[in-house]
């Protein structure tokens, strides 16, 4: 059981430490030199939901109100903060475009990674 969770504490670093990169390598795809979002475009892509949830964890939405975490995971568990406040967070702070709110398969997936950490942090 030691070697489990030391297993779990090694790759949740893991990932925390390569969030910006990973963040770098999969920042909004956008034709536009704006900086505008072509929503026209089928082929626009964003941050995955294993992004946006490490984020969140590493506190990348504190000034939008989303704790880090292990009082992320606390609200999270609690049921006084859910996925879709986590994706408003991200829309609110230029990470993702506002149509992402109305994709129930993201805010579902992101809402997967918050149950996978709980579920990995109680092994």
């Amino acid at each position: 059981m030691k070697i489990t969770n030391l297993i779990n504490s090694a790759l949740i670093v893991a990932c925390i430490a390569f969030v910006p990169v990973i963040v770098d390598a999969q920042t909004v795809n956008n034709s536009n030199s704006v900086g505008q979002i072509n929503r026209d475009s089928p082929k626009t892509s964003y941050l995955q939901p294993f992004n946006i949830a490490f984020l969140a964890y590493q506190g990348a939405f504190k000034e939008q109100g989303i704790p880090s975490a292990g009082n992320l995971i606390f609200r999270f568990q609690t049921g006084k903060l859910t996925a879709k406040d986590v994706v408003q967070a991200a829309i609110k702070a230029n990470k993702l475009p506002a149509q992402v709110l109305n994709d129930e398969g993201y805010v579902n997936a992101v809402e997967s990674q918050f149950t996978s950490m709980i579920n990995g942090s109680n092994d």
